[in-house]
């Protein structure tokens, strides 16, 4: 089968690897790079780390208004199809190269796989959750991480025979990759850090950086926290920006340790030897919990709500400063959650291939 891959974001570059390594023994794939995430820190070091070959086609779309960069990627990735003719397409996530990737191959009648289907907030102000609506019910192979995932599908009105419970992609990834992180990363040495010394930070969605009000409670708070502990924070491009354009890049400067976006496994390194994890991304959250290691999930809501049930996940929505701080300090006191398989047996990607193949 020729399958064209579509993957514009570094959670898509982790995933894609992943199965790639796989798909590629069976399959003939043609990878396309949106541009999404475009510079060397948030995109070429992750192809070179995880042995992700080079993208047959990179469009270069780089940051525009979601529906201008939406726009812009549906019209190339068409041409791209048109041209290739593939079988089938494979996108993963709920960025907007997911959704371009869709729609693109909908509209040429090419049947799309969905990796991560299902996932729902139930927060429609958020870009992400209308991607994922509108991806998984334009695909005919539906691939959940979660029973909650294929729950959330049924009660859509999907087929069933479309639904797949197939495990966390995630999950395979981090069982590979953390051998050659243990082998390749220094970057404990580099920072001066010691294991569970400090808590790491990771802030990118627009519910945050484009809210001043959240985005300045969020940093009130874990400047707090940071007088009693170290908060090492890898600072996302749109977020360094927020915080300049609001005025509050100094403080985080002074209080917090910011440090540039790390490749993958340099972000393994970080994550496993963390004390606590506070972020707002999906990926990082399972990450955390893959590595047994609690997180503060600063948001109102989460797509991995089992997290949450088991004690690994904390939620807390960024009213203020001192609100953000107090459930820090809870969660770093709080014991470990419960023992428990949650995203499957680290096999998905197997899954996934033989499915795609039928």
């Amino acid at each position: 089968m020729r399958i064209v891959t579509i993957v514009g974001a570094r959670p898509q570059f982790i995933k894609a690897a992943t199965v790639s390594r796989v798909l590629r023994k069976q399959h003939t794939e043609i990878l396309i790079h949106t541009g999404q995430h475009y510079d060397y820190n948030m995109s070429e070091v992750f192809f070179k780390q995880l042995e992700l070959p080079q993208p047959d086609y990179n469009l270069g779309i780089v940051s525009k208004t979601h529906g201008s960069q939406t726009g812009r990627m549906l019209e190339s990735i068409e041409k791209v199809l048109i041209k290739e003719k593939p079988h089938r397409v494979l996108v993963y996530g709920d960025t907007n190269s997911t959704l371009a990737g869709a729609l693109a191959a909908a509209k040429l009648h090419i049947p799309v796989a969905h990796v991560e289907a299902g996932l729902r907030s139930f927060n429609r102000s958020m870009p992400e959750e209308i991607n994922r609506i509108l991806t998984d019910h334009t695909a005919d192979l539906l691939f959940a991480p979660t029973k909650v995932a294929t729950e959330n599908l049924c009660r859509e009105g999907i087929p069933q025979e479309r639904i797949h419970l197939v495990g966390d992609v995630m999950y395979d990834a981090t069982l590979f990759y953390n051998e050659k992180a243990h082998r390749e990363s220094r970057i404990l040495n580099l920072l001066g850090l010691d294991p569970k010394s400090y808590i790491l930070v990771t802030i990118h969605r627009a519910e945050n950086t484009d809210d001043s009000s959240r985005l300045r409670a969020i940093v009130e708070g874990l400047s707090k926290v940071a007088k009693d502990i170290p908060i090492i924070f890898p600072i996302h491009p749109r977020t360094r920006k927020a915080l300049e354009s609001y005025g509050y890049l100094a403080e985080a400067e002074v209080c917090l340790r910011l440090i540039e976006p790390v490749g993958y496994l340099d972000m393994v390194m970080l994550e496993k030897n963390a004390r606590l994890i506070a972020t707002d991304s999906g990926g990082v959250q399972k990450e955390a919990f893959f590595n047994k290691v609690t997180c503060v999930t600063l948001r109102s809501e989460t797509e991995w709500v089992e997290l949450v049930k088991t004690n690994w996940n904390y939620l807390v929505y960024p009213l203020s400063g001192d609100n953000v701080a107090r459930e820090v300090y809870v969660a770093l006191s709080a014991p470990p959650g419960l023992e428990i398989n949650l995203y499957g047996d680290g096999r998905s990607v197997g899954k996934i291939v033989r499915k795609i193949a039928i």
